[in-house]
């Protein structure tokens, strides 16, 4: 058998390039991954003696690069006796430098090697690599472990006896404590101590860091952190510990938080404590909130120059690993910086030094948390604030899956009944939409017309302006120019949107921009929010004086607003509009990149809520009639041929009617052969159709879904296989496969549905329908038919015959066992979880994603959820569903066009990255023909590998990604990975029709050389191939401009996208401004592909689908000159991934979902919201088909008759929310007067004469 071998990527993260580190040779060089370690090492050379061996110390991030090691190497550790590596992490971490090293000392004559651990745990693998001997590394690791002055010379001492057999007596190892308190100027302190610098009555703040920087007298940035804590009238406990994974540590933090009764927790130690989908939930120290502090391994003017704000390291180890604990994450305290230059050891010894000013938000932060903790509940002030995007009175409470309103209600009534101050409550959630359109809201054609119930006086802005930093404040004036004349300005004062219901304020999150008549300014990726958006947070900070905010519902705009990605600055817009104020966030718990945002920039707890009641479409109208014609055909094909004939041209006919067969990719049958093909698609498609997963109405924060809806939707949640798939996680569907011996003929997660069946009927399955029994679609519909009806039993209480049913009855008892108890838990947990972060509590942390998609364990929801560890990325299970979606686009691009697709476009989104592991990544990878490397024992990648051309029996596929603003934030290592596997395949030398990502990036450099530019500015540039907005901002340019009606053709829409989005991101490159670059590859573009992970929504639930994908092809097929192929990659069945066109699925959509009466009568359930999410539908299908060109006539009719013409669903938006009636109307109309609607005929007639009515009616309404 001959193996293809693969080629090592060497791939190395690490953004600062290759160092050439400064020093002369030295008998002893140490390395260590600490710099703590490293300056006291520095610190105890003077005590050494001037005949100790000269000795150099030097950090091990400064050999990351493979360079920077050879270079060390030839220039110090060759010349060297011994050689000690303190190293965090295992081999995969610095794989490189070990392979070095461990040559180096086994080659003749080499220096002596000492390896190990820099954690408390001792690593064999990196202890194997040694050559010293195995006792004298253990003992030299004991001395740092321990730490200490004392330990550290020892250490040193005992390098000296056993390498360079000095006469010196080194001593055992002193063990410390793990935990010790701190005072500053005393170091080691008591508790009695501790508690006589206290000020009595004071709320009581754990502090928590590493002992290591106890040990190397590394305390300015602590020392102040103290000093601020204590003149802001808190009392400080700080406690240096060895690590929060020490039991010991652990331990004496609990017992000290308890007995001091302490508050809060200051923690600035990295990574997390608890383990990633633990079963129990972590609390560190009682129901004390846990504030995560920074401590940046950057120098403070890296930081200000970064627009990330973080190192990709340091958000793995101080930002996502610590959300896993519940921590809630707030700004960096300390920047690394030099202290002194130790001569003796040729090493910067390095110090954290304090920022002030980020120490201060910290602290008013913590002390805002006391408050809220201590402070009676009668007295305490919130603001429930409502998105409102788009700017319409139709639209306000736009939370994603929630019923804002109802929910906001229920919120208030469960704080009347923990006694908050607050007056008479409105009805229900249409009352309360209705209250707050009494006033002013975002709508600037009424503005004049209504009240404002409260307002800003200009004094109080300009006051809170003035206090802000320089930059902020001209930026703000050079945009939207005087305060004073800001259109929301009233006699003086600004208007404030919302409802003051006693001490509790329902506002209207304001708009982010005014609405200028220049649509320009909307490609303006800098645009700072106005006045009004400031002084709406500013009267709720300064005037009401709020103790607490609650942004209601996914998600609002505040998260987004311009500034670092993370460890904001003072001049960050989320920072100066929001402040140091403590801020909860109910948020559906399928989103965690959305939510990790307003974790990140905004110091949110989240409290995630459920998604809304899952359902199955089932057929209706004239669907259904088919269905029951097509049945009848078949069962008179055999026994009345020419009844048969008479059904079989009725069928034709309705199918042409109603436009099927468009939808199904065929002509109108010209010929028998063509007819048996519609025929038999349409039989598998009605059964996909009536079978596809929708949402049965909105999610109310606090209510578990009942009846019904709780029986479909535990039915979704029981439909896949969850963890390895065996015994009781299996689906339940696939028990009962396995139970009626049925796995030679399906498989109910993956089988094509239009085969014929030709397995055994069990009896079982032929109850539950007496229609006729053709092929596997049929089979499937019996299947989940007996599944609900077992599940029904089984919730009542009745088993079915374990004997008979084995496998089903496991999944069963996990259903009641497990399944059901969390996801009738979550109604309660969620308004619980509200309650006690609203008192200062600790909101426990939970893991985030898709329930439907075999992830109940996400639920109870309720909890401040977390994502995952972002150095695993693409995941194990990413990489092999991402392959098998690789392979299912290439066929079906090779089936619709003949060719291999040679350019492909992604849309990768960070949310999607959280909730799957990768899988976008996974596939682009794949199309590359690279595949990620693992860390041994470990899920984090560490390198990729290139497939052989042999190997892949395909070309490979450029690729190009545009990647979200949060993936961008939250996965640079991942795009780092990205953009080093293009640069690797370029350099493979194989013929351009096999590798055209070699060709095309040769081509152009020859292109951009022949300009002038340099040959290696030319190679760079011609090798980006990810992109994404600038960094600190967000989004694709495409939404305000649809929104708003900004745009005339195609070509302002492709300029848009081109330009918010063309910024290259590759190896030190980090967000170059490059739209011409990014225009030459979406001209390049013949396929554009968008991948959706689950079916708990769908690409018209929201507009991040058009945006991205819509945007992409408006801008291919306009820099192209010609339209792409577009294609929907389904991977809610992770088994099966399935590759549809666009048209095919905006189609599928359309009938299942968006014309579904049982959809409609879902959402009619929830008034006013129902109502926007009707007129959402619509704006997100006209979006699509102004980027895309997917919506046919026929389509926009379809909508026209569903939610206009019949009578009864028009008068239910006239009367629940006029406004999207109008929205409706308007859009449609758009579509007729740009020609995307090309023939309306009287339709178009009627929807100008119900707009027209219902504007009479709303005018009537306000007058």
């Amino acid at each position: 058998m001959h193996l293809l071998r693969t080629v090592p990527g060497g791939f190395v993260d690490d953004s600062e390039g290759v160092v050439r580190v400064d020093q002369q040779p030295a008998p002893i060089v140490i390395l260590s991954s600490a710099d703590t370690t490293l300056s006291l090492l520095a610190g105890v050379m003077p005590e050494l003696g001037d005949d100790f061996p000269a000795v150099r110390l030097t950090n091990v991030s400064f050999l990351r690069q493979p360079a920077s090691v050879d270079f060390y190497v030839d220039d110090v550790l060759a010349h060297a006796r011994v050689i000690i590596v303190d190293h965090l992490g295992g081999q995969s971490y610095w794989p490189y430098g070990i392979e070095r090293l461990v040559a180096l000392a086994q080659a003749r004559g080499g220096p002596q090697l000492v390896m190990f651990s820099g954690d408390l745990q001792e690593d064999p693998h990196l202890q194997a690599l040694s050559t010293a001997d195995p006792v004298f590394c253990h003992q030299l690791w004991r001395y740092l472990r321990e730490g200490g002055r004392q330990n550290a010379r020892h250490f040193m001492l005992s390098i000296a006896r056993e390498v360079f057999a000095m006469p010196v007596q080194p001593e055992p190892v002193r063990v410390l404590p793990a935990a010790t308190l701190y005072w500053p100027g005393g170091e080691l302190a008591t508790l009695a101590e501790v508690r006589g610098h206290w000020q009595a009555g004071a709320p009581v703040v754990a502090l928590l860091f590493y002992k290591a920087h106890l040990q190397a007298a590394n305390l300015a940035s602590f020392d102040a952190l103290i000093q601020s804590l204590r003149e802001r009238g808190l009392n400080p406990l700080p406690l240096a510990i060895t690590s929060l994974k020490d039991a010991f540590s652990l331990e004496i933090l609990r017992q000290l938080c308890a007995e001091v009764q302490a508050d809060l927790v200051l923690n600035t130690t990295a990574f997390a404590a608890a383990s990633p989908g633990a079963e129990t939930t972590f609390v560190l120290a009682g129901d004390a909130p846990v504030l995560q502090l920074i401590t940046c391994s950057a120098n403070r003017e890296s930081w200000a120059g970064n627009d990330h704000g973080l190192r990709a390291r340091d958000i793995a180890m101080h930002v996502a690993l610590p959300e896993i604990d519940g921590r809630l994450i707030t700004r960096t305290i300390s920047f690394k910086g030099a202290a002194y230059y130790c001569e003796r050891t040729q090493v910067d010894v390095v110090s954290y030094q304090p920022d002030h000013e980020r120490i201060a938000f910290v602290v008013e932060l913590a002390r805002r948390w006391a408050v809220l903790r201590h402070k009676p509940n009668a007295d305490k002030r919130l603001a429930l604030v409502l998105a409102n995007y788009p700017l319409s009175e139709g639209r306000i409470g736009n939370g994603v899956g929630l019923d804002v309103p109802a929910s906001v209600v229920g919120m208030l009534a469960m704080l009347v009944a923990q006694g908050y101050a607050l007056d008479s409550l409105p009805d229900d959630g249409d009352a309360l939409m209705r209250q707050l359109t009494r006033g002013v809201t975002n709508d600037p054609v009424q503005r004049p017309l209504r009240p404002a119930w409260q307002s800003l006086s200009m004094a109080d802005y300009r006051d809170e302006l003035a206090r802000w930093p320089q930059a902020a404040r001209e930026a703000i004036l050079q945009r939207w120019g005087e305060p004073e004349d800001d259109p929301t300005v009233r006699s003086g004062r600004f208007m404030i949107a919302g409802w003051r219901c006693g001490k509790v304020f329902v506002g209207i999150q304001p708009a982010r921009s005014h609405d200028p008549a220049d649509y320009a300014s909307y490609h303006d990726a800098e645009l700072v929010p106005p006045h009004a958006y400031l002084a709406f947070y500013i009267w709720l900070r300064k005037s009401f004086a709020v103790d607490a905010l609650v942004h209601v519902g996914k998600h609002g705009n505040l998260e987004w607003l311009p500034g670092k990605s993370v460890a904001l600055a003072d001049s960050c817009w989320p920072e100066l509009a929001l402040g140091p104020l403590p801020h909860l966030y109910p948020f559906i718990v399928n989103d965690p990149g959305e939510g990790a945002q307003a974790k990140r920039r905004a110091q949110a707890v989240i409290i995630d809520h459920l998604m809304p009641p899952l359902t199955r479409a089932e057929n209706y109208g004239p669907l259904q009639d088919l269905e029951r014609e097509v049945d009848e055909y078949y069962e008179a094909v055999i026994v009345d041929p020419r009844r048969a004939t008479l059904l079989r041209k009725g069928i034709l006919k309705r199918i042409v009617e109603h436009d099927l067969h468009r939808e199904l990719s065929l002509e109108a049958p010209a010929d028998s052969e063509g007819e048996d093909a519609l025929l038999t698609s349409l039989d598998a498609y009605l059964c996909e159709l009536k079978e596809a997963q929708i949402r049965d109405g909105l999610h109310i924060f606090g209510q578990s879904p009942t009846g019904r809806q709780r029986r479909d939707t535990l039915m979704a949640l029981l439909r896949y296989p969850v963890g390895d798939g065996r015994g009781a996680n299996s689906g339940l569907t696939q028990a009962l496969v396995r139970d009626l011996q049925l796995e030679a003929w399906i498989d109910p997660c993956a089988a094509d549905w239009a085969k014929p069946w030709i397995g055994p009927r069990p009896e079982a399955l032929q109850r539950q329908d007496t229609a006729p029994w053709r092929h596997l679609g049929d089979t499937r519909e019996r299947l989940e038919s007996l599944a609900l009806s077992l599940l029904d039993q089984a919730l009542e209480g009745r088993w079915p015959e374990s004997k008979v049913w084995p496998h089903t009855v496991q999944v069963l008892q996990r259903l009641q066992q497990d399944v059901a108890p969390r996801l009738d838990a979550c109604g309660a947990e969620e308004l619980r979880q509200l309650q006690r972060g609203l008192e200062g509590r600790f909101v426990p942390p939970g893991p985030s994603g898709a329930p439907s998609r075999g992830r109940p364990d996400v639920l109870p929801t309720g909890r401040n959820f977390y994502s995952l560890d972002t150095r695993s990325v693409p995941t194990q299970a990413a990489w092999t569903l991402g392959q098998r979606s690789a392979h299912q686009l290439i066929e079906r691009h090779l089936q619709d066009h003949g060719d291999y697709p040679q350019a492909i476009g992604l849309s990768v989104w960070g949310t999607a990255t959280m909730r799957t592991g990768g899988d976008d990544l996974a596939q682009a990878m794949a199309l590359l023909g690279v595949r990620p490397v693992w860390a041994p024992g470990s899920h984090r990648v560490t390198d990729f590998e290139i497939m052989p051309i042999e190997a892949l029996d395909r070309p490979r596929i450029d690729v190009t990604l545009r990647v979200s603003g949060f993936f961008r934030d939250a996965f640079p290592a991942a795009m780092h990975l990205f953009d080093a596997a293009v640069q690797a395949v370029a350099e493979q030398d194989e013929p351009d029709d096999l590798n055209p990502v070699r060709a095309r990036i040769l081509r152009e450099r020859d292109s951009l050389a022949a300009t002038g530019m340099s040959l290696e500015e030319a190679r760079r540039q011609a090798g980006w191939r990810v992109f994404s907005s600038r960094p600190g901002h967000y989004g694709t340019g495409l939404q305000e401009l649809i929104d708003r009606r900004h745009w005339q053709d195609d070509a302002d829409l492709a300029g848009a996208y081109r330009d918010w989005g063309g910024h290259a991101y590759a190896a030190r490159t980090e967000g170059e401004a490059a739209p011409e670059a990014f225009g030459r590859r979406l001209a390049e573009i013949d396929l554009v592909v968008q991948n959706q992970d689950n079916r708990e929504h769908d690409l018209l639930d929201s507009n991040d689908y058009y945006q991205f994908q819509g945007g992409m092809a408006v801008a291919a097929r306009h820099l192209g000159g010609r339209q792409p192929a577009i294609y929907h990659a389904d991977h809610s069945n992770p088994e099966v991934p399935r590759v549809r066109s666009l048209r095919e699925e905006v189609a599928r959509v359309l009938r299942s979902r968006v014309v579904n009466p049982k959809w409609m009568d879902g959402v009619k359930r929830h008034g006013y919201k129902g109502a926007a999410e009707m007129a959402a539908t619509v704006d997100y299908l006209f979006g699509y088909d102004a980027t895309a060109r997917v919506v046919e006539d026929y389509q926009y009719a379809m909508v026209g008759a569903a939610y206009l013409d019949d009578a009864a669903t028009r008068d239910f938006l006239r009367e629940h929310n006029p406004q999207a009636l109008s929205d409706i109307c308007e859009r449609l109309l758009e579509a007729v007067a740009r020609g995307l609607w090309q023939q309306p005929g009287e339709q178009a007639e009627r929807i100008e004469r119900y707009l027209l009515d219902n504007e009479n009616h709303i005018e009537g309404r306000n007058a």
